[in-house]
């Protein structure tokens, strides 16, 4: 489970088509299904310019904060051993559906900061700096208003995480058979990885699976506690890989460094 579902690098403009989707209070548990109806308006699709004509396609979700303006996501979303360099510019679109990835540089908030954790050293291999792939970024305020105030926010969990529950994992994935137009998203119960069962690097990692979510949906929240009413919940994890084999990987938000980051991400802001 080291293969990573990477930020892609090329621009998606294909249009999908939409399915009737379950009463969110009632989501069954999903291998890899659109997400249809009602958007999650606090969940989003992050765009970043990474130069030399590649753009990066990752996803992200609002999570409350004093500022309204803290997204959070995975780290390989910012940057990687492969692309060391921090993006040139990336939006933040929430509730993207179907507006093409012009329309989200139009449309959606301008990151104004990205922030990883020490532990994510892209100097070193991705083995060794996995369980440190999660991140924030933080973006503009249009007119005064935040994100949060324009589009709601969820709850942000620190470990440890009570893998008892079930988790809804969300992200816009890009890779086949899912184009990256829409909200896809798994759900079911959830194993926490440990020495005995993972691979060091994946220890401490929240397991899914049957789940086919693809590169795209990284960032992606992992969701406990989904309501209906406001459509927000409470972040436990970001995706961070995936076996391609129908496994993935959510990386959970340590208590410590998570903690001191989200309040860096904060006070950016």
């Amino acid at each position: 489970m080291i293969a990573g579902l990477a930020t892609g690098v090329t621009a998606i403009a294909l249009v999908g088509v939409t399915f009737p989707g379950p009463r969110a209070a009632d989501i069954p548990d999903s291998r890899g299904d659109p997400w249809a109806g009602k958007p999650v308006e606090s969940v989003g699709k992050i765009i970043t310019d990474l130069g030399d004509g590649r753009v990066g396609v990752c996803s992200g979700a609002v999570v409350d904060s004093p500022s309204g303006s803290v997204v959070a996501t995975a780290a390989h979303c910012v940057n990687t051993p492969d692309f060391p360099d921090t993006p040139i510019r990336g939006w933040f679109a929430p509730g993207y559906d179907r507006i093409g990835t012009a329309g989200a540089m139009k449309s959606g908030w301008k990151i104004e900061s990205y922030h990883t954790p020490p532990g994510w050293d892209v100097s070193q291999r991705i083995e060794k700096i996995l369980p440190h792939d999660y991140a924030f970024v933080t973006v503009e305020k249009k007119d005064g208003e935040s994100v949060q105030d324009a589009h709601g926010a969820n709850a942000l969990a620190f470990t440890p995480v009570d893998a008892r529950q079930r988790v809804v994992a969300l992200g816009y994935a890009a890779g086949p058979p899912f184009d990256g137009e829409s909200l896809s998203y798994c759900a079911g119960a959830v194993e926490l990885l440990t020495e005995v069962t993972a691979h060091k690097s994946n220890v401490g990692g929240l397991l899914l699976e049957p789940c086919r979510l693809t590169r795209g949906a990284s960032g992606g929240p992992w969701l406990q506690g989904f309501d209906e009413a406001s459509r927000t919940g409470t972040v436990v994890g970001v995706l961070s890989v995936g076996s391609g084999a129908g496994q993935v990987l959510g990386r959970p938000y340590p208590a410590h460094t998570g903690r001191a980051l989200f309040e860096r991400a904060a006070r950016a802001s």
